[in-house]
């Protein structure tokens, strides 16, 4: 048997493996899925410490419609001298609490941005849960609902990194006060992220119940969206980022961020940022 064979043969072998390891355990296996998905933990990196030093925090209290409990969210807050500044909710990606992503709410608040990120349930001080896809879209829906509640004249924006991106066009998908989108390391869906790892050639797909869809829920939306991601991003793939924004309905823009990687690309795209801003938003950061 060629070595091609014995492949081929391993495939169809772990195939149906995996669908009775699924069948005999669906409870653990989307526990995993979201354990692995959002890696949630109250712990940050230095650079987030330093960065968030100076914002205030800011507590969000709501009850689930979904399991009726108590929740709370905790954010930052970074704010602007103007009354009239735009605000941003940034929806941070997987793995670091709130402040690991504060340097890039500082970038955000240099353009003329107030901002507030938050923290999902699991993550930092928040409410302590395994979070889940429709947990995290409950929990950004609650702080768009309070920024829309002490903001109410202020031109309201939605920004999302990496696994936030679809956090944040899920919401957009589902509110009418939105003025315009801002996705970074963005992705299509879940599935097709595990498709383009080395092992993305087995049949998981329809295992995955953590799909984060945002291709479906991209067309429907009815504000500008500007989709940013780094030529040099390890973790998604440019690709994913492009076929996202193909999906979106005019006006719209993309910007390919040369030598950016997943988590260096805001840093290095600011100025790509600043004509993006006012080119699709009519938005002029300070000077």
């Amino acid at each position: 048997m060629t070595a091609l064979s014995i492949t081929r043969l391993r495939r169809w072998l772990l195939a149906p493996l995996l669908v009775v390891v699924a069948l005999a355990g669906c409870a653990t296996l989307d526990e995993q899925q979201r354990k692995w998905i959002f890696q949630p933990s109250d712990r940050t990196w230095s650079g987030g410490l330093s960065a968030a030093a100076g914002m205030q925090d800011v507590w969000i209290d709501f009850h689930s419609q979904d399991t009726g409990e108590a929740v709370r969210l905790h954010g930052l807050w970074a704010g602007q001298a103007r009354a009239d500044a735009p605000v941003l909710l940034y929806l941070h990606g997987a793995r670091w609490d709130v402040r690991g992503s504060a340097q890039r709410m500082r970038r955000m608040q240099e353009l003329g941005f107030a901002v507030l990120g938050i923290d999902y349930r699991g993550f930092g001080l928040s409410s302590p849960a395994l979070p889940s896809e429709a947990m995290a879209y409950e929990d950004a829906r609650a702080a768009w609902d309070w920024l829309a509640r002490r903001h109410p004249q202020a031109p309201r924006y939605v920004f999302g990194h990496s696994l936030g991106s679809a956090i944040a066009v899920h919401l957009v998908s589902e509110v009418e006060d939105a003025r315009g989108l801002m996705v970074e390391g963005s992705f299509t869906s879940i599935p097709d992220v595990v498709s383009h790892f080395k092992w993305g050639w087995l049949p998981v797909g329809p295992l995955i119940t953590q799909r984060f869809e945002s291709s479906q829920r991209m067309a429907r939306l009815r504000v500008p969206v500007l989709v940013v991601h780094g030529s040099e991003d390890q973790l998604i793939p440019p690709a994913l980022g492009r076929a996202l924004y193909e999906q979106a309905p005019q006006p719209k823009r993309f910007v390919l961020v040369e030598g950016g990687s997943h988590h260096n690309t805001n840093t290095i795209g600011q100025a790509q940022y600043r004509v993006a801003l006012h080119d699709l938003f009519g938005l002029e950061p300070p000077r």
